[in-house]
């Protein structure tokens, strides 16, 4: 039997308090399994459908276990780093951390967030002051302990937050050599968690875990029950006009349209912008604090679409968010998961539409065989896709004008390998699906390379000369190449690690 309230899971006065104020009564399933397991200092493999309250999963046992050392102390000296939570994007970094504090208010406490495309100065005083509680993007992170503003030598509790999105998105080198930083595996509390549960996480946790326990409370990559899911078929040339229409005609608000590529999400919202819908677009060359306001006036219901790339499929938590909608299907089945996910949480009621062009239907197929289920197929009343694809406007040039500079990402989610060459680029922009034949990895790693938003995989060892990291960014004015240089820090770590764990 499971606890069917949060009085029953042995927590803190104080934190039952914060729960209760928060509106929260009944702790869901992966909440009142995880947290005795954590409370009782094992290792957790966690895996729940993603919006089934995760965060809360690790976040009151790790206040729970972090509350009988805070101290009012001003010293820095004792507030060390106790507790280390890392997260694959800025957005969920900065929501797992509002969780903490909502959770953590009566409590001494200190927790604090870092992650990139803000000025790293802004951070210092903050992580210098102390925290027992640390939320890190990985590329932000490791720019600390370069600064040696962080020091993780007494962390107690180490957690991967959708460390399947870790692995997708290139961060095992880095993860490695921040878990390098850490005391022994056998001396720490290790939390993985993850909205799937792959071979490849199976293989992360064995590296990363002593003894786990799994917890998983919903069958492998599957997705909410309460998502109705559905498709039109639809030229590439008349989706816009589609969702226009379907806009209009039932008076939606709030529609979370994804799309694969950064220029393609920005293209698309200026363009319906031009047809005459609030539109904005979140996506990774966007600075942070244009994303945050962008996501804060969605949430607001001032706009009517906001179009986003897989950047956002992960960390956004949209209370009732009626609508996501896949303007393009995902390369990799388990983005629509992913996507889809951001509507239909805590029990709520969702709906999830996909346009499918004549090519994607290859990649429908693959969505299917992983849902294990059909994704009904509907017609939109008073809608003539070919009509409409006559009519299409055509799309507009793209931009000249220089970028502003809050439309430009910070270091910290860039790569540290070599910057991209210009056929990388346009193959990117060439977006055409895996061929037949590959093998399921090896669809998967062009498909991750395909898209703009993931970073660039670590440079091969053939790339590498004495430590130091060979660019190709072109050849300079008398034709040589030059060396990029490397962090110290980093040169006395192993650079290129294989990805496979």
């Amino acid at each position: 039997m499971h606890a069917t309230s949060f009085d029953e899971l042995g927590l803190r006065p104080e934190l039952l308090r914060a729960v209760a104020e928060a509106g929260y009564t009944i702790p869901t399933p992966i909440q009142a399994q995880a947290i005795p397991v954590i409370l009782a200092g094992n290792d957790v493999m966690g895996g729940a459908q993603t919006g089934t309250g995760k965060t809360a999963g690790f976040a009151l046992p790790i206040l729970h276990k972090l509350a009988a050392l805070a101290n009012t102390s001003p010293s820095p000296a004792r507030h060390p780093v106790r507790a280390l939570i890392l997260t694959p994007t800025r957005e969920l970094a900065v929501q797992v951390e509002e969780a903490v504090k909502t959770y953590g208010k009566y409590t001494n406490v200190r927790s604090t967030v870092v992650y990139g495309g803000v000025d790293i100065k802004q951070q210092l005083p903050i992580v210098r002051g102390g925290v027992e509680i640390l939320v890190a993007t990985p590329g932000r992170l490791l720019d600390h302990i370069e600064q040696k503003s962080v020091y993780l030598g007494q962390v107690e509790i180490f957690v991967l937050d959708e460390a399947d999105r870790m692995l997708d998105m290139g961060f095992i080198p880095d993860i490695k050599r921040i878990m390098a930083l850490l005391p022994a595996t056998a001396k720490r509390q290790n939390l993985l968690f993850s909205a799937t549960l792959s071979n490849e996480i199976k293989k992360l946790a064995d590296a990363l875990l002593n003894e786990p326990q799994l917890i998983e409370v919903a069958k492998r990559n599957t997705a909410a029950e309460t998502v109705s899911q559905h498709a039109y078929k639809v030229p590439a040339d008349a989706k816009r006009a589609l969702l226009a229409h379907l806009v209009r005609s039932e008076s939606l608000t709030q529609v979370l349209c994804f799309m694969r590529t950064k220029h393609g999400a920005s293209r698309l919202a200026r363009q319906l912008e031009k047809d005459g819908l609030i539109t904005d677009a979140i996506h990774g060359d966007k600075s942070q604090q244009t994303r945050m306001e962008a996501l804060a006036a969605f949430k607001e219901g001032k706009l009517q679409v906001l179009v986003a790339t897989d950047v956002a499929a992960r960390g956004l938590d949209i209370d009732d968010l009626p609508l996501v909608l896949n303007y393009e299907l995902p390369y990799v089945p388990e983005d629509y998961i992913h996507r889809i996910g951001r509507t239909g949480r805590a029990g709520a009621s969702g709906r999830a539409i996909s346009f499918v062009a004549p090519e994607e239907e290859r990649l429908l197929d693959e969505i299917e065989k992983l849902l294990k289920k059909k994704v009904a197929i509907v017609a939109a009343d008073g809608f003539d896709p070919n009509i409409a694809a006559q009519r299409a406007p055509r799309a507009a040039p793209r931009e000249t004008r220089p970028r502003s500079t809050r439309d430009t990402a910070g270091p910290a989610e860039r790569p540290r390998t070599s910057t991209r060459s210009a056929p990388a680029i346009r193959r990117e922009e060439t977006l055409r699906p895996a061929t037949n034949g590959l093998t399921r990895q090896e669809e998967r790693e062009r498909a991750y390379a395909l898209n703009p938003d993931q970073p660039a995989r670590p440079a091969t060892a053939a790339g590498t000369m004495n430590g130091s990291l060979l660019t190709n960014s072109g050849p300079a004015s008398n034709g040589s190449r030059h060396k990029q240089a490397v962090p110290a820090l980093l040169m006395k770590r192993p650079i290129h690690e294989p990805e496979k764990v």
